[in-house]
């Protein structure tokens, strides 16, 4: 797995890795979601994304059981719904994640929407946090251009990503924020790459996948990592389809691809800066 060092984030990450919305859901199925977590652990997408929100603590559940005994191979990601972000309730929500996930410390924690607690109250939480050792990192997901403009004022230099919806159909971000996101060290990580499944396949990724003998969907991730920058996290638990998603970092995209995948997959006007699902 090719890793990227970028900004903010002084350590090398994949360019790919996991991620978990959906699972936890059902009981019957968490050994079988755990297991595919470890299968791309082994493929070295040791990124591994996730939320308090997503199936109301039971992907967190999920993912202690694929990280037990594997810690330290982890780069752990979790969220904060923002109706429990005041000051207090992101400590007591991280405490909660930091045991569903049977770990001392989050690697990156965010706050997953804006929300109506103040965004200093969270920050000065996340700062605690950090302090604390219960995580290293703090960042932001869904935030638009105003909210990132705020974040920097409270805490310069601080905020070291925002999670985005970005693939091939919503590329909104490319107006104004990819390119303050690189100017000021801000990863993007982008979320939904293939557009939970629903990624249209339009005759020009048919043809560049075929070109490089590979999957549409291979290539559609290996678009979301063409720039330095960004990592996407796609979410699978067919153990054939982790194996694809970790070998589209391999995938060179040529400028001829790249323009045919424009063509195919045209940018948004400037409405569409931020797509949220």
């Amino acid at each position: 797995m090719r890793l990227t060092s970028f900004g903010r984030i002084a350590e090398p990450l994949p360019l790919i890795g996991q991620g978990t919305w959906k699972m936890g859901e059902s009981k019957a199925s968490r050994a079988d979601e755990a297991a595919a977590l470890q299968r791309g652990l082994d493929y070295g997408m040791n990124l591994i994304d996730t939320a308090e929100m997503y199936a109301d603590g039971g992907a967190e559940e999920v993912v202690g059981e694929a990280i037990a005994g594997r810690r330290d191979e982890v780069f752990l990601v979790s969220k904060v719904l923002p109706d429990n972000a005041s000051r207090a309730g992101t400590v007591e929500a991280c405490e909660r994640s930091l045991k569903r996930m049977g770990t001392d410390t989050i690697d990156l924690y965010l706050l997953h929407w804006p929300g109506e607690h103040p965004l200093a109250d969270t920050i000065a939480a996340f700062q605690e946090l950090r302090e604390a050792g219960k995580i290293r990192y703090w960042g932001v997901s869904n935030f638009r251009m105003a909210d990132l403009h705020e974040c920097e004022r409270i805490a310069v230099g601080e905020n070291v990503t925002n999670q985005v919806l970005y693939n091939l159909q919503r590329r909104g971000i490319e107006h104004e924020m990819r390119d303050w996101c690189r100017q000021n060290g801000v990863m993007v990580m982008a979320y939904s790459p293939l557009d939970q499944l629903r990624l249209t396949h339009k005759q020009q990724l048919k043809e560049v996948a075929a070109r490089h003998k590979v999957t549409p969907e291979q290539i559609a991730l290996a678009w979301c990592i063409r720039r330095k920058g960004f990592i996407t996290i796609p979410k699978s638990g067919n153990h054939q389809r982790i194996k694809q998603n970790a070998a589209a970092v391999d995938i060179q995209l040529t400028e001829q691809d790249l323009g045919d995948l424009n063509k195919g997959y045209p940018l948004p006007d400037s409405s569409a800066e931020l797509e949220c699902l």
